[in-house]
């Protein structure tokens, strides 16, 4: 399994543009894409302007080939790339434990 947990800050007065489009890229994820496990989206409680991207993958390749493909994935990227406030900081991870382990 590959994992990303992605922070992402957002301009002053686009966060609810950014979470519309965000929202978009969220739902494809989530029901067009098999092989993406999980597409969260959080909101930080001590600033409205950061985001975070917890997104799980069956492998690296389904997250680089086919999620950034995709075309809701696309008019995202396109959609939200004025509204960065600097380049997104994404940390790769391997899950090692999941609920599921355990239930």
């Amino acid at each position: 399994m590959f994992t990303l947990f992605v922070t992402v800050k957002i301009k002053p007065g686009h966060r609810d543009e950014f979470i519309a489009a965000t929202k978009g890229d969220a739902e494809g994820s989530n029901t067009a894409e098999p092989r993406c496990l999980r597409f969260d989206v959080l909101a930080d409680n001590n600033d409205p302007n950061t985001v975070y991207l917890y997104e799980v993958y069956e492998d690296r390749d389904a997250w680089e080939t086919a999620h950034r493909g995709m075309p809701h994935y696309t008019q995202w990227r396109e959609t939200v790339a004025d509204w960065f406030d600097g380049d997104p900081q994404r940390i790769e991870t391997t899950t090692l434990f999941r609920r599921e382990d355990f239930v």
